[in-house]
This record gives C-alpha cells, sequence and structure tokens, in this order.
C-alpha cells in the first residue's frame, strides 16, 4: 500500500502554448529554437511544432504544483522538453526521445504548473524542478521571442512568464 517516490505518469493533456501576445510557441528543431510566434490558422491546420502534450505527472509533494513534462510532434518524430546548463546560464532544448512513464528521482525535464494569479485560472506559469525560482519564459531576441528560463523574484508578476493553454 506504500506509494513510490517515482513520479508516475497519470494523465496527458493535448494543447498549444500561448504567450501573453496570444502567440503560439512553436518549435523548429531543425534550428534547435523554440519561439512564440503569430501563428495564421492555416498554419495551425498543420500543425508543425505547436501541438504540446503535456504529460501530467502523480506527486506527493501537491504544493509544489503539478508536476508535467512537454513533448511535442514534429514531422513524425517526437521531441521533449528539457534544461541544460551551457556557459553558466540554463538553456530550454528539445531532444528527439519519448518522455518516460516513471521518473525515479530528480528530472531535467520536469516543471511545475502552477496559476499565474489567484484571479487569472487560465494561465499558468511553469517553475523548473531542478531550480527553484526559474521559470519558463519568452525572451526578445531581434525579432524572436525565444523560449527560456527566467529567475523570479518572490512578489514580482512577470508577463514574459505568463503561457495560456
Amino acid at each position: 500500500e506504500l506509494e513510490c517516490d517515482a513520479l508516475c505518469k497519470e494523465k496527458t493533456l493535448h494543447r498549444v502554448l500561448r504567450n501573453v501576445n496570444s502567440q503560439l510557441l512553436v518549435v523548429r528543431p531543425d534550428l534547435n529554437v523554440a519561439a512564440f510566434e503569430d501563428v495564421t490558422d492555416q498554419e495551425m491546420q498543420s500543425g508543425k511544432g505547436m501541438h504540446f502534450s503535456i504529460h501530467c505527472y502523480k506527486t506527493t509533494t501537491p504544493l509544489a504544483g503539478m508536476p508535467v513534462a512537454f513533448s511535442v510532434q514534429v514531422e513524425d518524430k517526437s521531441y521533449y522538453m528539457c534544461c541544460e546548463r551551457e556557459c553558466g546560464k540554463m538553456i530550454v532544448r528539445f531532444k528527439e526521445g519519448e518522455v518516460p512513464k516513471e521518473i525515479p528521482g530528480e528530472s531535467n525535464i520536469i516543471f511545475f504548473k502552477k496559476t499565474f494569479t489567484s484571479c487569472c485560472s487560465r494561465a499558468f506559469k511553469f517553475e523548473y524542478s531542478m531550480e527553484r525560482g526559474m521559470f519558463l519564459a519568452f525572451e526578445e531576441e531581434g525579432c524572436l521571442r525565444k523560449l527560456t528560463l527566467k529567475k523570479l523574484s518572490k512578489d514580482e508578476v512577470d508577463e514574459t512568464m505568463k503561457i495560456s493553454l
């Protein structure tokens, strides 16, 4: 009757991820980039790299938020989101492969889903499980709004971290 500490996949949601500007997150593995873009209805029908699977895991610590992992289909391949340290900075990457059914300990693919604000139940922020206070966000880089990890100071509300499902 004991519950193991491993995170076990509970359900999978299929969603597009939008930022505050109503742009969709689009993954382009060939360019090794994920960015929020304006997408036409026609492009959305084809759905290349923008229809995400959000894998929800059971947790024994619900206060941290719902543990989730992200994957996306591009062409006929599946990619999962993870974070890696590069030159002292955390980078969001998409790697080819499947999200595991069970995660025995810490993992660089897990994010904690939290409501963005108490009055905004349809928008969320996603905290990286291995580094408290680091959230998925977008960052202006030239004309791109690139997906990144960003530090949030305690009582701050940062619109770049607001993601609607």
